[in-house]
């Protein structure tokens, strides 16, 4: 087979323009809403859901953390749909471009970490040398504390594109070999296909996984700077 296995990864283009921007914009209309006053067991079920997950990364916010509530649960409901949706036949994952990851971690560290240091700026300096650090070994904590922390916004891209593609890619080498095995044996096939149900179960699991870390990563950061 010539078939190109990172292909599922390029950028679509409608002619010729990207369509990148339509493909971001879809999953929100995915979401359900209601104009009711009693909701069906859908509506009731992604608001018990959204609720249990922001109780869950909010409780130990104070009052100025909490406020970022709302972008968080838009946040983690965004990846993980995307993700989601990716893993339809013939269709694009935005989450597998790391510019697209590193476009929604640097903004978010950012404000987190501009945050600390316009309210608690003896705090986000103290992450910087801790306390009973030896005299010789100052220098040489800062430079590592400070790489640290200019490489978070990047940790958390990495995180998420890797993740999502080594799935994709595996996924793909997987069904490919049950494509060409099924004309061989057909013993093999049904074992490689059933490998390839439990796989796709796996990372269905990891979607959601991977867009409930990313974003509860970015709310630690938030914690450690309000």
């Amino acid at each position: 087979m010539n078939e190109n296995l990172f292909a599922s990864f390029i950028a679509p283009t409608i002619l010729g323009l990207p369509a990148a921007v339509l493909i971001i914009l879809f999953p929100p209309l995915l979401i359900p809403t209601s104009k009711y006053l009693i909701n069906n067991r859908l509506i009731t079920t992604q608001q018990w859901l959204i609720k249990l997950t922001s109780k869950q990364m909010m409780t130990m916010h104070n009052t100025k953390g909490r406020t970022w509530s709302l972008m968080l649960v838009s946040l983690i409901i965004f990846i993980a749909t995307t993700n989601l949706l990716g893993l339809l036949p013939h269709s694009f994952t935005p989450t597998t471009q790391l510019s697209m990851n590193l476009a929604m971690a640097i903004p978010l560290w950012a404000g987190a970490v501009i945050m600390g240091f316009r309210s608690k700026i003896k705090n986000a300096l103290a992450h910087f040398l801790p306390q009973g650090t030896p005299t010789p070994l100052i220098p040489m904590l800062v430079i590592i504390e400070t790489i640290s922390l200019l490489i978070q916004p990047m940790a958390l891209a990495v995180r998420l594109t890797a993740n999502i593609t080594a799935g994709h890619l595996l996924m793909h080498l997987i069904g490919s070999t049950t494509l060409a095995m099924s004309t061989i044996n057909l013993p093999s096939t049904l074992i490689i296909f059933t490998i390839l149900i439990l796989l796709t179960i796996l990372e269905i699991a990891v979607a959601l996984i991977q867009a409930y870390v990313f974003t509860l990563l970015v709310s630690l950061y938030l914690h450690d700077n309000t």
